[in-house]
Formats: C-alpha cells, sequence, structure tokens
C-alpha cells in the first residue's frame, strides 16, 4: 500500500474539512454578525483626517505618551493608531504655519514688494491658531474619550441595578450582564457586549476574566463602579441566600455612595474655576468696551474694529472656552441623563431640516436691515431707491434725537469712516438679534417636542415607582399578570401610570395577547406610546421573574421600587449640590452678561455722541462760527474723532461675543447638570439665546436712546 504523504491528506480532507468549517460559522456567528453590526460605524472627521493626512509623516510618540494616548483612544473607540494621532497634529501646526507665511508674503509681493505692507497682526493670528490646533488636536483623543465616559458612565447605577435585580432571583452573573447589555443604552451596552465577544473568540476563557480585564478599563475614573462588580461576584460564593441578597444590596449601594460623594467634591471644586471665567471672560471686558470709545480717539488709528472684533470675537471666546473646558475636566461620571435621543418616535423632528429654513426665513431680512447704513453708503442702492445717502433726524421728525445724521459716515483723509450715528447703531442691533433669532426658533423647532415627551415621560416615570409596587404586591397575593395590570389600571386610573397599566390590560382582554406580546409588540405594545427605559426594563423584569414563579416576581418588582425610590434620593440630593452653581450661572449668562453689555454700549453710544459734538463746534469756532468753547478746543486736540471706532462695529461685536459666550456658557451648564445629552444642550442654547439676547436688546436700545437725548440736551446747553 502506497503511504499517503502530508501534502496528500491536506489534499483529500482539506476541502471536507473547510466545507464543514464554513457551514458552521454561518450558524455559530449570529450573534458575532449582530454585535459587529451595532458596533459598525461611520469614521468620524477626526478618524478621517487621521488617516488620510496624519499618514503623510510618520512620527512615533514617546513611550509616556504613546502610553496615555493608546489609553485614550481604547476608551474612545478610535480606529487610529497613537502615531496617527500624533502626526494629525503636527501636520496641521505646519499647513496652517504655511498658509500663514504664504498669505503674507503674498500680500508684500501685491504691493510692489512693500515690506511696511506685511500683514503683521494676521500672520501673528495665524501663529496662535497654528499653535492652539496642535494643543487641540494633541489632547483631541482624550476629550473624545472624557466624553465618551461621561456618556457611558451616566449609565452605571442603572446597569448596576439591572444586574442586582436580575440576581436577586437568579444567581448568573453571565446571565445578568447580557440581560442588562440587551437594556442599557449605548455605549455602555456595547461595552457590555464586548465582554461576551472577547469570550467567543477566544481571548479570555471566563466571564470573570472577561469582565475583570473590561473593569480594568474605569481604574482611576470610576472605582466604585469596579468595587460594585466585585461585590457582585463575591455574591456567586456565598452559601447563605440572606447574605447573598444582603451583598448584592452593598453592592448598588457601593455606587451609589461613590457618585454622590464624587459630586459632592466636583461642587465644590468648580465653584472657584467658573468665577474666574465669569469675572475673566465676562465682567472685565464687558467693562473694558466703555473706553475704547475714547481710547481709539486717543491714538489715532491704530485702534480699529477689526481689533475689537478679533479681541471680542475670537481671543476672549477661546479663553472662556478654555477655562470652562478645564473646568469640567474635573467633573466626575456616574450621574447624567440616560436617555438615548436615537430611541425617540419623534427623532425625525429633530433630524429635519425644516426649522432651519423657517427660521432662516425669519432672521435673514432682520440682518439685512442692519446692513442698511453700509448698502446706502458703499453700494449703488440709494441711486436704484431714488433717495439720498443719508438724512438727518430733523428731515425725518425725530428732531429730539439731536441734529446729527441718522449715519453721520465722516471723512477722515484717506477715506469715509463711520457710520457714528445714531440711526446706524440702532439698526445695526438688529444683526446679533437676527443671528441669536435664527439659532433661538431652528433649535426650539427642534426639541419642542422632544421636550415635552422627555417631561412627560419623567412624570411618568415619577408616578411609576408606587405603580410597580402596587403591582408587586398583588403579584405577592397570587393574582396572576394577566388579571393584575387591570387592578392597578383601575387603580391608578387619573394617573399617566395608570393609563399605561389600561394599555396592557386592554391588549390582554381584547386583543387576545399574552403579557408579554401586550406589552412589548412592535405595532400595539403599550411600551410603543411610553418611550421609557425605566418602564421597559420594569416590565421586562416582570416578564422574566413570572416564569420562576408569581413569589419572585413580586419580591422582584418591589426590589426594583425600593431601589428606584433610593436612586430618585440621591438624584435630588446630587441636583440640590448643583442647584446654587447651575443658578448662579444661568443668572449671569441671560441676565447680568446682556444687562452689562448694554448698559455700557448705551455709555459707549453717548461718549461717541458727545465727541462728535464737541468736534463740529470745534470746527465751527476754529472757522469763525461759535467762539464760545475757550480752552475746550485745545483739549479736543486730544481725541479724534475721525479715527474712533464706530459705535455700529462695537455693538455688532459686543452682540456677537455675547451669542458665543451663550453657547460656551450653556454646553459648561448642561454638561455639569446632565452629562452628555445633546438634546438638553440644543434647547437650553436655544432658550438661553431668546431671554439672553431679549434683555441685552432692550437694556441697550433703552440706553442708548435715554443717554444719547440727555447727552444732546446738556451739550447743547452748554454749546
Amino acid at each position: 500500500m502506497e503511504r499517503q504523504t502530508v501534502n496528500d491528506v491536506l489534499r483529500k480532507y482539506g476541502a471536507r474539512i473547510e466545507g464543514e468549517i464554513n457551514s458552521n460559522s454561518e450558524a455559530n456567528s449570529s450573534s458575532y454578525e449582530l454585535f459587529k453590526d451595532e458596533t459598525s460605524r461611520e469614521y468620524s472627521a477626526y478618524e478621517r483626517w487621521a488617516n488620510s493626512l496624519g499618514n503623510i509623516i510618520r512620527i512615533n510618540p514617546s513611550v509616556k505618551d504613546e502610553s496615555r494616548i493608546r489609553k485614550a483612544i481604547d476608551a474612545a473607540h478610535l480606529s487610529i493608531e497613537p502615531w496617527q494621532a500624533v502626526s494629525l497634529s503636527i501636520m496641521g501646526f505646519l499647513s496652517v504655519f504655511l498658509i500663514g507665511i504664504l498669505i503674507s508674503v503674498a500680500v508684500v509681493f501685491v504691493n510692489n514688494g512693500d515690506v511696511n505692507s506685511f500683514p503683521l497682526l494676521f500672520f501673528f493670528l495665524m501663529i496662535f491658531f497654528a499653535i492652539f490646533l496642535f494643543s487641540f488636536l494633541n489632547s483631541y483623543p482624550d476629550r473624545i474619550a472624557r466624553k465618551w465616559r461621561l456618556k457611558a458612565s451616566s449609565q452605571m447605577v442603572p446597569a448596576i441595578l439591572y444586574i442586582v435585580v436580575y440576581m436577586r432571583h437568579t444567581s448568573n452573573l453571565e446571565k445578568a450582564i447580557q440581560f442588562a447589555s440587551e437594556h442599557l443604552d449605548y455605549p455602555l451596552a456595547l461595552d457590555f457586549k464586548k465582554i461576551f465577544y472577547n469570550i467567543e473568540v477566544g481571548k479570555y476563557s471566563t466571564i470573570k476574566e472577561s469582565l475583570d480585564n473590561y473593569l480594568e478599563t474605569w481604574r482611576g475614573y470610576s472605582n466604585e463602579f469596579i468595587e460594585s462588580f466585585h461585590l457582585i461576584e463575591s455574591s456567586l460564593f456565598e452559601p447563605d441566600e440572606g447574605r447573598r441578597i444582603s451583598t448584592l444590596e452593598k453592592g448598588l449601594q457601593v455606587v451609589l455612595d461613590g457618585v454622590y460623594e464624587k459630586m459632592l467634591s466636583f461642587s465644590h471644586s468648580v465653584r472657584s474655576p467658573l468665577t474666574n471665567v465669569y469675572m475673566l471672560g465676562v465682567v472685565l471686558p464687558t467693562l473694558g468696551l466703555a473706553l475704547i470709545p475714547l481710547a481709539s480717539a486717543m491714538i489715532g488709528g491704530l485702534l480699529t474694529y477689526i481689533h475689537v472684533f478679533i479681541l471680542f470675537n475670537l481671543i476672549i471666546p477661546f479663553m472662556v472656552f478654555y477655562l470652562t473646558d478645564k473646568a469640567l475636566s474635573l467633573r466626575p461620571g456616574g450621574y447624567g441623563e440616560t436617555a438615548l435621543l436615537e430611541k425617540n418616535p419623534l427623532y425625525l423632528k429633530y433630524k429635519s431640516q425644516a426649522p432651519y429654513r423657517k427660521a432662516f426665513l425669519i432672521a435673514f431680512p432682520l440682518f439685512l436691515i442692519s446692513l442698511t447704513p453700509l448698502l446706502f453708503e458703499y453700494t449703488p442702492l440709494p441711486v436704484m431707491l431714488g433717495v439720498q445717502k443719508d438724512y438727518t433726524f430733523a428731515q425725518l421728525g425725530l428732531s429730539f434725537l439731536g441734529s446729527g445724521n441718522i449715519f453721520n459716515f465722516v471723512s477722515n483723509g484717506t477715506g469715509v469712516t463711520g457710520p457714528f450715528g445714531l440711526g446706524a447703531l440702532l439698526l445695526g442691533m438688529l444683526l446679533p438679534i437676527s443671528i441669536s433669532i435664527f439659532f433661538s426658533v431652528a433649535y426650539s423647532g427642534k426639541t419642542k417636542e422632544l421636550i415635552l415627551e422627555r417631561k412627560k415621560t419623567k412624570e411618568l416615570e415619577s408616578e411609576f415607582n408606587n405603580s410597580l409596587f402596587q403591582l408587586g404586591n398583588r403579584l405577592g397575593n397570587g393574582v396572576p399578570p394577566e388579571l393584575v395590570f387591570g387592578k392597578v389600571a383601575e387603580a391608578n386610573k387619573e394617573l399617566q401610570s395608570g393609563e399605561f397599566f389600561a394599555r396592557v390590560n386592554y391588549n390582554i382582554q381584547q386583543m387576545g395577547m399574552g403579557v408579554e406580546e401586550a406589552i412589548f409588540d412592535k405595532k400595539r405594545g403599550a411600551i410603543r406610546f411610553f418611550p421609557s427605559s425605566l418602564i421597559a426594563t420594569s416590565m421586562r423584569i416582570l416578564v422574566e421573574s413570572a416564569k420562576k414563579g408569581l413569589k419572585i416576581a413580586a419580591v422582584s418588582l418591589m426590589s426594583i421600587s425600593e431601589y428606584i425610590k433610593n436612586l430618585d434620593k440621591i438624584t435630588e440630593r446630587l441636583k440640590d449640590l448643583l442647584a446654587e452653581i447651575i443658578s448662579d450661572m444661568k443668572s449671569n449668562m441671560t441676565f447680568l452678561a446682556p444687562l452689562l453689555s448694554g448698559i455700557v454700549v448705551g455709555l459707549a453710544a453717548m461718549i461717541t455722541a458727545i465727541l462728535g459734538m464737541l468736534n463740529l463746534n470745534s470746527l465751527s469756532s476754529s472757522t469763525g462760527g461759535a467762539a464760545n468753547l475757550g480752552t475746550l478746543t485745545n483739549l479736543l486736540n486730544i481725541f479724534q474723532y475721525q479715527y474712533m471706532i464706530p459705535p455700529y462695529f462695537l455693538q455688532i461685536a459686543v452682540g456677537l461675543y455675547l451669542v458665543e459666550i451663550t453657547f460656551i456658557l450653556t454646553s459648561t451648564l448642561v454638561t455639569i447638570d446632565s452629562g452628555e445629552d445633546r438634546l438638553e444642550l440644543i434647547n437650553k442654547t436655544g432658550q438661553n439665546l431668546k431671554r439672553g439676547m431679549s434683555l441685552y436688546f432692550i437694556v441697550a436700545l433703552l440706553s442708548v436712546i435715554a443717554l444719547s437725548i440727555l447727552s444732546s440736551v446738556v451739550i447743547g446747553n452748554l454749546l
């Protein structure tokens, strides 16, 4: 008999083995395919840039930096390598720096090689931006990791709650984690599913090994979460049922106490940084505004409105953003909003672009009106309309506002500058108002119904706790689940929770459904009309535990009712701790800052009006007119009115600054209160823009008109 070689055996059995592997793989990898579908996502813009621009040059970070970046990348679930993150930050710096040099040199060549035309301010701004971009991109993986942890850690308490409640009636850690992964929201649900995936692919041999490895990723960020899981694991080895239940309850209490203590420490430590933000980023810059008109008149054109825009709309907002970002880095996880926006039935309205189109139609006419002074002066629009470029207040029958022109452009020897007129200033107020109206209308349209639904859901959840206890009590008395819903619905018929139980009872009694189908059916299930993670999980626990018997179901529901009550107490205490900080920030953002800015704009307008009138009379005196200014004429030579920053541009810079500050401080406020919550952020931004900018417009309008009339009367009598 001819002896077979290894190759012969491989050829003979290889096809058969491969066929068996392929035939079995489809059946055995369905869970993997489901996990892969859930984890698959489109690359973020940062990942696309890192995988393209970050590959141009390869710069390996130091061992210490690589460890830090790798940890952040893993935590944020980014599909990049540490060296790509470093290379991207360096390429970003070099790109902006080279663009700045090329544009600056091009300006010199356009001006026939005149070195004095080199745009020094632009060049320094580009260097500043390049340094900022390098720092931002270098720390971006850490920022994404922090956001991921905030979102995931806000689901830690519910995760422990689900596992503890499940393990009260079934002492099986693997089943409990699986149950939690099915009913938690993204992203913690995916982390729990990955625990099983690591076992499936053979990375770990037991659920404990895989779980312990995952828990190490939270070391230093949420030690109470790790300790709580270790207590849950230890309950598996308790021979006595009473001690097992006690250990499980201790695990839940540990995570609750840990969250409370960390938030208590955060509420004390964040107060001082936020006070500094308000003083350095809001109060001092706003007070300094009053001096800008005088300063620009004294230094003869060295300070222009461009410098004001750069200072108030770029540098100061960046400083505020940097300081608030540092303060938010102190926020611990474990507390915050856990609802997933995408699960809401009204999510399509949130994604719709219709609110933006509606907001644009409202805001754009106001924006055009605010540009009227510039359109009348620098475009042929007045000729096309057959009107003058400018009018006096007397010509329009508004002589009580003074004798000057509405727009009041003046010549400074090199061209026309302005507008300095009161009318231009009042029209200019519509520019920041139009921008705030655009965002407030769009954001309100996107989130109004979603916020109402969330409020109803929260109200239902607050009632649901007592209803759960009633449900568990009746189950404990031997009433089967098919009948218990009708009895509880009758007892709570005036509450929203009663409506939920009535719908379940209707599906069972009239539609002939089972309990699980009556609650979770995709078309007629009661949970479809009450989108709440708490209610869904409670009902899942009811369905699962009822399979073990009515007594176990009753104990499970009463336990979850008690745990939710304790969780609500902790939540209320945390809100009390944060209430003072949130209240201070909100009052500063929507009241004090707009009020102060409006008054300062009025003062700046008054100073400009006074100098304008004195300058006019000074010119009249020097040409043989009124000679009653005395030595004041010589004093006025210090102030060059034609080089002043027009209050029109000053007010626009202040208004845009308030819009930017509102965006930054609202983001800070929402993150402190609710963690990573996009719906709350957009809704609160729209509300705060509406309140703050409305107050600013009213105060600025009244102060500008009142102080302008006052200055006109006083200076008129003086002259």
